[in-house]
């Protein structure tokens, strides 16, 4: 069957070619405009010698060249290849060699990285802005006097997208995520979870190199024809200021985001009367931070749950159901999910286990890894690594990824039950738990902690409120105070750099 993700540009364009799809700054950029610049983009490829299946990289933070390139590249049938800006140099040679890229678009405030990468991967560069840089060509000779004039017929299990895994465990793997994985994802998906439509308004802060940011902002808000408004960097004073600015209704972030607007004594200045709907995911939501962010700003956090591989949509508590707080909600329209024990027999509802997901989201399988696609994909079910378990009313609850689970003295430790804990002492702005190899008891639990501005809370103080909540071989017996914890460039909390 044909179909390509692009059409969901084409189809808002034909609807609407004058309304507002994309704003930043002071630049606003409509249907048609945007519909153009893609065409124009995917004609410049073309002539440059890219075909269909070809990969494109881009390097770009949320700014309107990352949409116009993305969707230009689809238009021309090729694959968009997402990178994280935050790569160095090795890295970014790695993906290119890896995805086997064709040709790289990058921003110049990380022309370092791009340049040598490219260079090193003998892959063309292209600069974004209107002069080219040392090494590359300029992103404005790429759009060609004359657009294509019609989407390429790429097929529904063709690969739209190669997304990157964040890599905590060996190289980073691309999963190969096809039209039809996107474009429900969009299209369907969130629109049933959300009544959105042309009068909504996003706000793109989360990196649109991420599944979420993607996803559930810019290609959900094109599918609906509305508009979104573009945020590179994230800070609670620029958030708030375009949420009141652009009437923002639809904002999608993970918990470190709202952590920080919770916490932003300027927030009460501003009217966000507008905002409707609030999603997260990335990582789980601290109870604490999500009641006391939905009291202060009067609006539902909705938390959802999804990988890179699932596009990413899995699961989310829903408008229409009864939403239960600290859980990520029931599958979502044509996606099944099971909790599974380690030998793969289904478990039954409360009982812990790997969490799998089947349906329509699925990817289709990690790029030129074949033995990785049949570890994690195993008769269609795709194994998240996640624990989890279900309750008798159908809805998920994670506990806490497979690989963090913590062992000590025999005893299975959840560091997020511990974080929650934690995150509910008025003096602790942020905390991560992680295990320590202990010759005692295997493993040992150990937090580290980030304290609000000016408190004096000490490792005896905090040690003693968590045994009194805990189970006895659950309290950290290892505490460490930092000023801040290590975050990706979506906040969420780095793991793996704590260890």
């Amino acid at each position: 069957m044909s179909l390509n993700l692009a059409l969901i540009l084409q189809g808002s364009a034909a609807q609407a070619p004058s309304k507002i799809a994309i704003r930043y700054a002071d630049l606003e950029i409509s249907y048609s405009e945007l519909d153009l610049r893609a065409r124009r983009f995917a004609a410049g490829l073309v002539a440059c010698g890219v075909a269909p299946g070809d990969k494109v990289a881009l390097l770009i933070p949320n700014l309107p060249e990352f949409s116009v390139s993305y969707f230009g590249i689809l238009y021309c049938g090729a694959t968009v290849v997402p990178l994280n800006v935050l790569l160095s140099a090795a890295e970014v040679e790695y993906h290119l060699r890896d995805s086997g890229a064709k040709l790289l678009i990058a921003h110049p405030l990380f022309q370092a990285a791009a340049r040598s990468g490219a260079e090193a991967a003998g892959v063309t560069l292209v600069w974004t802005g209107e002069e080219a840089l040392a090494g590359g060509a300029a992103f404005s000779s790429l759009l060609a006097e004359i657009p294509v004039q019609s989407l390429h017929a790429t097929q529904a299990d063709d690969t739209a997208v190669l997304l990157y895994t964040s890599g905590t465990t060996g190289h980073p793997k691309g999963a190969e995520l096809t039209h039809a994985n996107l474009f429900l994802n969009c299209a369907i998906v969130v629109p049933k979870l959300l009544p959105i439509g042309p009068d909504a308004v996003g706000l793109a802060t989360l990196p649109l190199f991420h599944s979420f940011g993607q996803t559930a902002i810019q290609n959900a808000l094109i599918a609906a024809g509305g508009s979104f408004s573009l945020l590179p960097r994230f800070s609670p004073e620029q958030v708030l200021e375009i949420m009141e600015r652009d009437q923002v209704s639809v904002f999608a972030g993970v918990p470190t985001m709202y952590f920080a607007l919770l916490h932003y004594e300027a927030a009460r200045a501003f009217n966000l009367t507008k905002l409707k709907f609030c999603l997260s995911g990335g990582a789980p939501m601290p109870l604490e931070v999500m009641q006391a962010f939905e009291t202060r700003f009067g609006v539902q956090i909705l938390e959802g749950y999804g990988l890179s591989e699932t596009s990413p949509v899995a699961s989310f508590n829903m408008l229409s159901r009864p939403r239960k707080v600290g859980s990520i909600g029931y599958p979502v329209w044509g996606v099944s999910m099971r909790v599974v024990d380690a030998h793969g027999a289904v478990l039954s509802d409360g009982e812990r286990g790997e969490v799998c997901i089947r349906g329509h989201n699925v990817m289709k399988g990690y790029w030129n890894r074949p033995e990785a696609t049949h570890e994690s994909l195993v008769d269609g079910w795709f194994h998240t690594g996640d624990i989890g378990y279900r309750d008798t009313e159908g809805c998920y609850f994670i506990v806490d990824r497979k690989k963090d689970l913590i062992l000590r003295g025999g005893f299975n430790v959840y560091p997020r039950e511990v974080e929650e804990v934690l995150y509910a002492h008025p003096a602790v702005m942020e905390a991560a738990v992680i295990g320590i190899p202990s010759p005692q008891h295997g493993e040992e639990v150990k937090a580290i902690v980030v304290r609000k501005p000016g408190a004096t809370l000490g490792e005896e103080e905090l040690r003693i409120y968590c045994k009194e909540k805990l189970a006895a071989y659950k309290y950290p017996r290892v505490i460490e105070f930092r000023d801040a914890l290590p975050k990706g460039p979506t906040g969420k909390i780095l793991k793996r750099e704590l260890r």
